[in-house]
Order: C-alpha cells, then structure tokens, then sequence
C-alpha cells in the first residue's frame, strides 16, 4: 500500500529512531498534498523509510502506528486489539467478577489516538485523532473479532475528543448493537456507567486498584469522598467497613448516580450520605470529623499554559484537607493533569503539608493502573499521580 508522503528535515528521524511515535510539525521538510486523517508514510531526509500513521493539522502533525511498512487495514487493527486483549486476560482483568477494563490506551497500546473501554459486553470507543475516527467502522469490526466473544455492542463516544478545528461533526452513537445494561462489575462490586451522557466513558477504570487499596484502610473510619463523580471510592470504603462514607461533587446529577451505585450494591445503606456542593465550599464548611478523605479532582490543567494555576490550586485543595483532617487521619490524593508532573503534584501537596505544619508521612505512591499501559519510549503516556498519606 502507498500512502502519501511526508519527508522530514534532517536530524528530526532521530526521536523516531528511538521509537517515539510522535511527529511534530516542525520536523517536516515537505509533504504531499494531505488532508486531516490521511494515512501517510515518513521518510527522513535521505528517504529512508520511517513508518506509517495518521497525519491531522496541529503541533502533533503524524502519530506512528508501525516503524515498518505495514498496511493499516482490518488485519492490522483485529492483530493490535488482539494483542491488547489478551495481555488484559493475562493480567487477570476479563474474569466473572471484573469486566470492566481498559482495552486500549492511546500510545500504551500502539495505537495512538485510541481509547476503548470495557464494560461487560459493550466497548466504548472514543477517537482522539481524525485518523482514528475515520477508521472507526474497521475498529468496532475488529473488537467484534476479540477471543470468546467479549465485544458485542461498540458504542462510539468522540464527539468532546477530536480536534473541533478538524470539522468532523462527529456523532456518538452504537456502530455494532445497541443498548444492552449500564451495569458493569470491578472487583465483585455492581455500578452503572453511563456512557451515553456521563464524562469520558462513563466511569473512571484507572482509580480501579487505588479504590482496592482504600478498602483496606476503610475499616471503622468516617470517610469524605469529594469529587465523588458516581462514587467508586465511596462503594468500596462501604465494603471495606467504613463507619460512614459521605460523596460529595458539584454536579447533581452525579451525586444522582453515586447513589444509584451505592443502592446496588449496599440497598437501604445508612453509613451513606451524598452532598451535591461545591468542593472548596464544603471543605471550608465542614468539620473536623473525617479520618480519610480522598481528593481525586477532575483535571486542573489540560495544557501547560493552565499549569500555574492548576498547581495553586493543588495546594489550595490539600491545605484544606490538612486542616480538617483528624490527626491520625489517611489522605489519598491525586491529579490526573498530563501537563503535571509527579515531582511537580508532590511539591504542591508537601507544600500544603508545610503550611498545615501537621506530621505527615508517604505510605504508597500511586500511579495508573496496568491497562493504563505507559510505551516505555512515550513517557508522556504517564498522567495519573497519587499519594496516600498518614497525618498525625
């Protein structure tokens, strides 16, 4: 197969070289006449082949998904999604009591500009690159083609992912099937995801095994959830023996599902209370009565140019929580801002820490989970950062 061409000044192969799979615009000496999405072929400036992947207008002007010369068709796609499938089986997350799961993770999975999550029998597949939405038909085919049947429905969900300047007018809609349950299970507990009109997917699969640790620690205490969204921590403090377990997020409409969720695994639960409020409002209001609190805020800065603001604002929201905390007291907190590194994410909370002049010790650093696949040449691939800390 011949794709157009996009040939690169020189010295600009050598991060392809080692495998990054990004090409920015910068680098390019000339190309052919391409439109967004194409399928092109990079060669350096002597005309050596590179590889092939999608070309869309921006700073990241071509993602790689072969180093090689080979074709990107429905073989290609069954072959990576395959692949990324079955290291999912292997690390034990497609069982009776967990199917829900990340599938693809972008670059982690060689597949850049893709994410599919699992739940239960449907995938939803959102498109992050103009590529990658063209390809979407040969995509929900090939996840109909996964081992033991795992894929019946494909609901794609890009219509907040793509570039707006690309003009794709994309709409979310099922490709294969249709509606069968919102109900899906992690770790043996039940929780609806609404990926028709909730955030991302419809639920947050990487917090899967820092909710399992939370478990452990919830036992007799009084816990605060804020930034609940539809309540994973606070099922899973639940299980886990918390005297009490309060969510807490500013849109009604999750704290609506929070409850849904807590109802379905724990019904007429009264260790439960739900709080639709502003986060810094109910933490400057409330009192000194919770031992473990989680922070887990959406991101605070989606790009560079936000990431003064995002870092005050991490230190805002953790010298809170060092104020009210009891002493003796846990704190899982996280960011999830690309553009935040982890030294960055742990200068705001020690400074936080600093200024609350409480004892505070690091028990885990947590980061992603491992269907949240970091490619060891694409560091940037790295976004979730998290610390529990004890507070004397």
């Amino acid at each position: 197969m011949v794709y157009k061409r996009v040939i690169l000044k020189r010295g600009k192969e050598e991060s392809l070289k080692r495998f990054h799979p990004w090409v920015f615009s910068g680098a390019i000496a000339r190309m052919d006449n391409i439109e967004e999405g194409d399928l092109v072929t990079v060669y350096d400036h002597e005309g050596n082949l590179i590889g092939n992947g999608h070309y869309q207008i921006g700073s990241i002007a071509v993602r790689i998904l072969t180093f090689d010369d080979t074709e990107i068709d429905s073989a290609f796609f069954v072959k990576r999604l395959t692949e990324a499938f079955k290291m999912r089986q292997a690390l034990g997350l497609s069982r009776p009591d967990n199917n829900a799961f990340r599938l693809v993770h972008g670059e982690g999975d060689f597949l850049p500009g893709l994410v599919v999550d699992i739940y239960g029998s449907t995938a939803v597949m959102q498109a992050h690159s103009p590529g990658m939405h063209f390809a979407r038909n040969l995509i929900a085919d090939a996840l109909t083609q996964l081992p033991n049947g795992v894929v019946k429905n494909v609901y794609y969900k890009s219509e907040t992912t793509l570039p707006y300047k690309a003009q794709l007018d994309p709409q979310n809609e099922y490709i294969v099937g249709e509606y069968d349950t919102d109900v899906a299970m992690e770790n043996g507990l039940k929780f609806h995801v609404d990926w028709l009109r909730g955030q991302k997917t419809g639920f947050f699969v990487d917090q899967r095994e820092n909710r399992s640790l939370l478990e452990h620690y919830a036992t007799g205490r009084k816990v605060l959830n804020m930034f609940c969204y539809t309540g994973g921590f606070s099922f899973y403090a639940l299980r886990g023996g918390a005297e009490l377990v309060h969510s807490v997020d500013s849109s009604a409409k999750a704290i609506s599902l929070t409850d849904a969720n807590v109802e379905l695994n724990f019904p007429n639960c009264e260790r439960h209370k739900s709080f639709a409020i502003d986060a810094f409002k109910y933490l400057d209001e409330m009192g000194s009565d919770y031992d473990l609190i989680v922070l887990d805020p959406p991101a605070f800065a989606k790009h560079k140019s936000a990431l003064r603001n995002a870092l005050i604002g991490y230190r805002k929201l953790n010298a809170k929580a060092f104020e009210k905390i009891k002493p003796g007291g846990i704190l899982f907190t996280f960011s999830c801002s690309q553009a935040v590194n982890k030294e960055q994410f742990r200068l705001a909370v020690f400074s936080a820490a600093a200024m609350s002049r409480r004892k505070v010790r690091i028990l885990h650093q947590l980061t992603q989970p491992a269907d949240h696949p970091i490619n060891i040449y694409h560091p940037e691939g790295e976004y979730l950062k998290g610390l529990v800390l004890y507070v004397e």
